[in-house]
């Protein structure tokens, strides 16, 4: 009994100086080159693309990781999100993430960035993408009470996301911000 008690008072005086454990907080790094991920996806990379998204979307909910949304360097967020759509030109997820998670933080120069981001790869495909330009078009016009910028991707969801699929409501967005802007 008496060795037992010695051991329990050895493991309590051991534990009581080890470190607390904590998370650590770790910033998203720079993506791999798209040709290594190519390489890897062995000839069919939407799976990968897939495996990203899913591994990018959950960096910030990892338990070793505290940083929010607001706090990750949104240029490597890009970056990330750029090379998940060059393997995956057909997803939609990266833009929905870009327009709907990403972009609805409190922090103006990072919401304009990833709305900048959504606006330069909706020109790529605009009969597909059109839904989250139209989602960044509210982001500006409602968040940033940026009229112009509003204005901006409304007129570029007019121009250029003419398919049969796109509803009337969205081509005629600009004509709304118009209104807003006291613009008859």
């Amino acid at each position: 009994m008496l060795a037992l008690a010695a051991a329990l008072a050895l493991q309590i005086g051991i534990n009581s100086m080890r470190p607390t454990p904590g998370a650590q907080a770790t910033d998203l790094e720079s993506p791999p080159p798209e040709w290594v991920l190519r390489l890897a996806a062995l000839g069919d990379p939407v799976p990968v693309a897939k495996v990203l998204m899913l591994g990018l979307q959950a960096f910030d909910l990892n338990a070793a990781n505290r940083i929010p949304y607001q706090a990750l360097n949104y240029d490597h967020l890009i970056a990330w999100l750029s090379r998940i759509l060059s393997l995956d030109p057909g997803g939609q997820y990266p833009l929905h993430a870009a327009s709907r998670i990403y972009a609805d933080v409190p922090d103006e120069t990072r919401q304009r960035k990833i709305m900048n981001f959504v606006f330069e790869e909706f020109f790529k495909d605009p009969d597909r993408r059109w839904p989250w330009l139209a989602q960044v078009t509210s982001t500006a016009k409602h968040h940033l009470k940026d009229m112009g910028l509003a204005r901006k991707y409304a007129a570029a969801i007019q121009q250029h996301a003419t398919g049969p699929n796109v509803p009337l409501w969205a081509k005629q967005m600009e004509i709304f911000i118009l209104e807003d802007m006291s613009e008859f």
